[in-house]
C-alpha cells in the first residue's frame, strides 16, 4: 500500500512539474498564434487614404505632371516619394500639400463570433 502512495505521490509530482506547464505553454501558442492571424488580417485591411491632387495645389505645369511619380503613383505625393529607408523627403514635411492632408483612417471590421 505504501508503494503505491509513494508511486501515487511521484506521478502527481510529474504532472504538476511537467503537464501543467506544457499545457500552459501550449494555450499561450494558440492564444499568440490567433493574435497574429489578427494583426496579419488588419495589416491586409487597406487604409482609406484620400489622394490629393497636389499638382493643382501646387500649380505644376503639364510637363511636371507628366514626369511626377506622385501623380501617377495610387499613392499621395510624399508616400511615392518616400525614400527607400522609410523617410520622407525633407521638402515633404514643409509642404502645404503634406500639412493639410487628411490623417488615414483605419476601416476595422466588427468581430464575428
Amino acid at each position: 500500500m505504501e508503494t503505491i502512495l509513494s508511486l501515487l505521490a511521484i506521478l502527481t509530482g510529474l504532472l504538476v512539474r511537467l503537464a501543467i506547464p506544457i499545457l500552459v505553454t501550449a494555450l499561450l501558442i494558440f492564444a499568440l498564434r490567433k493574435l497574429d492571424a489578427h494583426w496579419q488580417k488588419e495589416a491586409q485591411a487597406p487604409l482609406a487614404i484620400e489622394k490629393p491632387d497636389c499638382w493643382k495645389i501646387k500649380g505644376c505645369s503639364p510637363e511636371q505632371i507628366e514626369n511626377c511619380k506622385g501623380a501617377s503613383s495610387p499613392l499621395p505625393c510624399w508616400q511615392a516619394y518616400r525614400s527607400p529607408n522609410g523617410y520622407l523627403r525633407e521638402e515633404c514635411l514643409s509642404c502645404k500639400v503634406f500639412l493639410d492632408a487628411p490623417m488615414p483612417t483605419l476601416h476595422i471590421e466588427p468581430r464575428r463570433m
